[in-house]
C-alpha cells in the first residue's frame, strides 16, 4: 500500500516520518519524499493517529489523485535539485514523462492549475535555493554550481539568479549569509 504525504521536500522529513511510522506500529518497506510504501494498510485508528502525527510535523496525508501527483513532481523535482548533479541538457519534458508514465502536457498543465506556477519556474525555484545553499556554506565555486544544477555556464546561472532574487550571487553571499530560506519553505511558491 502506498501513501502519499504532502510537503516532504527534505531527507529530515524522511527520517521523522520514519520514526513516526514506527511509533505507530507501522513498518514502512520504504520512505522516500513525497510517499511511503506499507506492507499492511493501516487500521483505522493507526490512520487516525497518523494523520494526527503527520499534521503536528506539519505534514499531510494526501486523499486527493490530483494532489497526489502534484506531490509526486515536486518530490521528483527536489530530488533531481538535492542530488546535485544535474547534465546540462537535463529534460523535464523525459524527465517527468517517464517518471510519472504520463503525457507530459498534462502532468504540467495540472501542475499549473494546482500550484499557481508553471513546473519549469518551481524547478528554477528550487535549483535557486540550492544555489543559496551552496553560497552561503562554501561548498563550490559559480562555476562548479552552474555545472552541478545543469546550466550552460556560470554567468546564466548569475542572470537567473538575479531574476530570481533581485541580487547576483556574489551580492547574496555578501550581505545575506545567514538568510537562506529553507528548501522545505520554498514549495508553497
Amino acid at each position: 500500500m502506498t501513501l502519499y504525504i504532502k510537503n516532504m521536500v527534505c531527507r529530515r522529513c524522511v527520517l521523522s516520518v520514519e520514526q513516526l511510522l514506527q511509533d505507530l506500529g507501522l513498518s514502512p518497506a520504504r520512505v522516500t519524499l513525497g510517499e511511503v510504501t506499507l506492507d499492511t494498510a493501516p487500521t483505522p485508528a493507526q490512520e487516525q493517529a497518523l494523520r494526527a502525527g503527520l499534521e503536528a510535523l506539519g505534514f499531510d496525508l494526501l486523499d486527493d489523485q490530483r494532489q497526489r501527483a502534484i506531490e509526486k513532481v515536486k518530490s521528483l523535482l527536489i530530488g533531481q535539485v538535492q542530488s546535485g548533479e544535474i547534465p546540462e541538457h537535463f529534460s523535464l519534458v523525459d524527465f517527468i514523462g517517464k517518471a510519472m508514465r504520463r503525457d507530459y502536457s498534462s502532468v504540467s498543465k495540472l501542475f499549473s492549475e494546482v500550484e499557481g506556477i508553471t513546473m519549469e519556474h518551481y524547478f528554477i525555484l528550487q535549483k535557486i535555493e540550492k544555489v543559496k545553499e551552496w553560497l552561503v556554506y562554501n561548498e563550490h565555486t559559480l562555476s562548479e554550481i552552474a555545472f552541478r544544477l545543469g546550466y550552460s555556464s556560470a554567468a546564466y546561472l548569475s542572470s537567473q539568479f538575479k531574476r530570481v532574487t533581485g541580487m547576483s550571487p556574489s551580492e547574496f553571499k555578501n550581505n545575506y549569509p545567514g538568510h537562506r530560506r529553507g528548501l522545505d519553505k520554498v514549495h508553497n511558491h
